[in-house]
């Protein structure tokens, strides 16, 4: 790391600050002029699965969600990294439905729920998670709903195109890796590449490339018109059905749920948000140091979204809860809080 990172989270107990969360910032326009730097936005970091949305430009632009019809939440849920509710299982077997295949298709591998009660409910049951439980078994179904196409389109079998579609030199993949290149300025072959928790490739990119595919997505300015056009298109589906994005209780869902199509947001494993701002014309990338999403990625994100688009005070109040997040004990005494660090808070005011 070139330089130490600013704290940017603060825990605090008894007013002393007992914890604090150190991570990095940057907020561009459409130009990728800086709007604000905070830590190295230089370093490349692996944007994990705040990049959804456009990891999922290639499934639009195509052709391939017009062509087999796929839904608001279908779409949604292309972007998502879910709690593996049963809605959110339902709605990945109707894309691979669509595309006339079933769960043996995807290759992210199979986990238990995240959310909680949908995780008992499915221990109860006596049945064992498949790979629709996946948190991102909706970008997979993505992915091969975008497979479907091309192997029609070269006049193969689907099924027997799609088959290892995570490999990085798959055709499918190729697609994909080739939008998030485009919306990023990135030349991805130059920077480090691993394999995400789904088993796709994971391309390191700099905060501040990343900030700007997130403006680009929010506006279309500096997308070809193809990936323009399916942004707009990703973003209404989005803000329709924010539930599929996450689901209950989580940040995505509760932010894009309030704020519509002002905000498009997506959190990352290891401490990583972006968002895009299209009224603003702005994108936002951010990474925790210590890879912490509830007490810092998200506190931070909250705060950004709330100082910097207007805001009615209903709104306000709403992400009041998010950006000062209360501490409560097992008694449930209030016994401290989680907040923006001075550092940010002045930083977002100039």
């Amino acid at each position: 790391m070139a330089s130490v990172h600013p704290d940017l989270v603060h825990v605090l107990r008894g007013g002393v600050v007992e914890s604090f969360h150190r991570g990095s910032v940057a907020i561009v326009d459409t130009d990728g002029q800086l709007r604000l730097a905070l830590g190295d936005i230089d370093r490349p970091i692996f944007p994990r699965s705040a990049c959804k949305l456009l990891q999922a430009l290639p499934l639009v632009a195509s052709g391939a969600a017009d062509a087999l019809g796929l839904t608001d939440a279908e779409l949604a849920l292309a972007c998502a990294s879910h709690g593996g509710e049963p809605a959110h299982v339902q709605t990945a077997a109707s894309m691979l439905a669509k595309a006339g295949l079933d769960a043996s298709a995807l290759e992210c591998g199979a986990h238990w729920p995240y959310h909680d009660d949908s995780l008992k409910a499915l221990a109860r049951s006596g049945q064992s998670p498949s790979a629709l439980h996946n948190n991102c078994s909706g970008k997979h179904a993505g992915f091969v709903c975008l497979g479907c196409l091309m192997a029609r389109q070269a006049g193969r079998d689907p099924q027997d195109f799609i088959r290892g579609y995570v490999q990085p030199d798959h055709p499918v993949m190729r697609e994909i890796s080739a939008a998030l290149a485009a919306a990023t300025s990135v030349d991805l072959g130059a920077l480090p590449v691993g394999t995400d928790g789904c088993s796709i490739p994971a391309h390191a990119l700099p905060l501040r490339q990343l900030a700007l595919g997130f403006a680009r997505a929010g506006t279309g300015a500096g997308l070809s018109p193809a990936h323009a056009q399916a942004a707009a298109r990703l973003r209404q589906a989005v803000a329709a059905q924010p539930w599929a994005v996450a689901g209950s209780g989580r940040l995505d869902t509760q932010l894009m749920a309030l704020l519509g199509e002002r905000v498009c947001c997506k959190v990352g494993a290891e401490g990583v948000y972006c968002a895009a701002l299209p009224g603003l014309g702005l994108g936002v990338a951010l990474k925790m140091d210590d890879g912490n999403n509830a007490r810092a990625a998200e506190v931070v994100m909250a705060r950004i979204v709330a100082d910097l688009l207007p805001l009615a005070d209903a709104e306000q109040q709403t992400l009041a809860a998010h950006t000062a997040v209360t501490l409560r004990n097992w008694k449930g005494l209030e016994v401290g809080r989680i907040q923006a660090s001075p550092v940010l808070q002045q930083a977002l005011a100039a």
